[in-house]
């Protein structure tokens, strides 16, 4: 059963405190324009071993899903978990490349060496901007009759579950869905930047059933992996009807691509065939049954593309901006 207040929150910085002699979460301490005041509880460490977090920061972040955010009233918004909403999902929203992700450990000897350190990096840029701004992805609680234990603003009530919330088994199995992913992010005005920081237990599967986030059981093969890469795309030809995605085998030995599918966030969808042999490319015009006699026009707000199986698995997948659409006759590489 997925989570039953999937939520982002969207407010100022006013504290944090690191998780330590065991807690698991480091607190953050914010409040919205109208004073309601929330705690952010973010994983740091897991119940489970191996206990160490996967980390993933990207301080340049940049993805359609930007608008979204920025759209959206400040303090509590329930989202549906669903890929047209502002949710999140690790696997099918190509937010970040997951082999960038790395284990760090909650507490460790030493300066910017451990997750405490790492989100506490953030949380000090927040309060040094006026202007700065948090989203924390994940299930809301409260508001609560007695005081937050934490910062003792009342009533409690906040966001916690910041971190992946599918491909998990035994007792978090319930919490398993998709569109409904954790994180943080940090929206920085003056500066013109957003900072995304994404947290997954080792213990979850990165690969998932697109209809319930649970793990992908044993009878069913693994994806073939970044075996054939989205290389480059064309979005905004000025010629409607030469878009066009390029793909590459990366591999040492051709791959068969036979009913694999090409897909967006306008759910477009381009069956493919044939073979790819070792390090040659394949452009791909996108016309399609549904995409008419022009062809299959891109999102003008910038969106997703991804390469999937015949299953569904994910193959790859990649995003682009509106900035980036705005490039007419540019080919995007990935």
């Amino acid at each position: 059963m997925p989570l039953q207040s999937y939520a982002v929150l969207k407010c100022r910085v006013l504290e944090g405190q690191e998780g330590q002699n065991g807690s698991p979460h480091y607190q953050i301490h914010g409040a919205d324009p109208n004073n309601t005041h929330y705690r952010i509880a973010v994983n740091i460490h897991s119940q489970a071993e191996p206990s160490e977090l996967l980390y993933y920061c990207d301080e340049h972040f940049e993805h359609p899903i930007i608008q979204k955010m920025s759209a959206l009233d400040d303090g509590l918004t329930l989202l549906n978990s669903t890929s047209n909403s502002a949710a999140l999902d690790y696997i099918r929203g190509n937010l970040f490349d997951r082999r960038q992700m790395k284990i760090l450990p909650a507490e460790l000897p030493g300066a910017d060496n451990d997750l405490n350190e790492q989100i506490g990096k953030y949380i000090r840029w927040a309060l040094t901007m006026n202007d700065a701004l948090i989203y924390a992805f994940g299930a809301a609680w409260g508001p609560e009759e007695q005081a937050d234990s934490y910062f003792d603003f009342t009533p409690g009530r906040g966001i916690h579950d910041v971190h992946m919330n599918q491909g998990n088994s035994g007792k978090w199995a319930t919490d398993n869905g998709p569109w409904q992913d954790g994180g943080l992010f940090f929206h920085f005005p003056s500066i013109d930047r957003w900072v995304a920081i994404f947290l997954a237990f080792q213990s979850q599967s990165f690969v998932t059933v697109a209809e319930t986030g649970e793990p992908v059981g044993n009878n069913v093969p693994a994806p073939q992996r970044d075996t054939i890469r989205i290389l480059t795309a064309l979005v905004h030809p000025s010629n409607k009807g030469r878009e066009t995605v390029t793909l590459i085998n990366t591999t040492n030995h051709k791959i068969d691509i036979t009913d694999w599918v090409l897909t967006d966030n306008l759910n477009f969808k381009r069956v493919l065939y044939g073979e790819i042999r070792p390090g040659e490319f394949l452009t791909i015009p996108l016309m399609s049954k549904n995409a008419g006699s022009h062809g299959h026009e891109f999102a003008k707000e910038g969106g997703i593309i991804s390469l999937l199986e015949p299953n569904g698995l994910k193959i790859h997948g990649v995003s682009y901006t509106e900035k980036d659409y705005q490039q007419e006759d540019c080919t995007l590489t990935f």
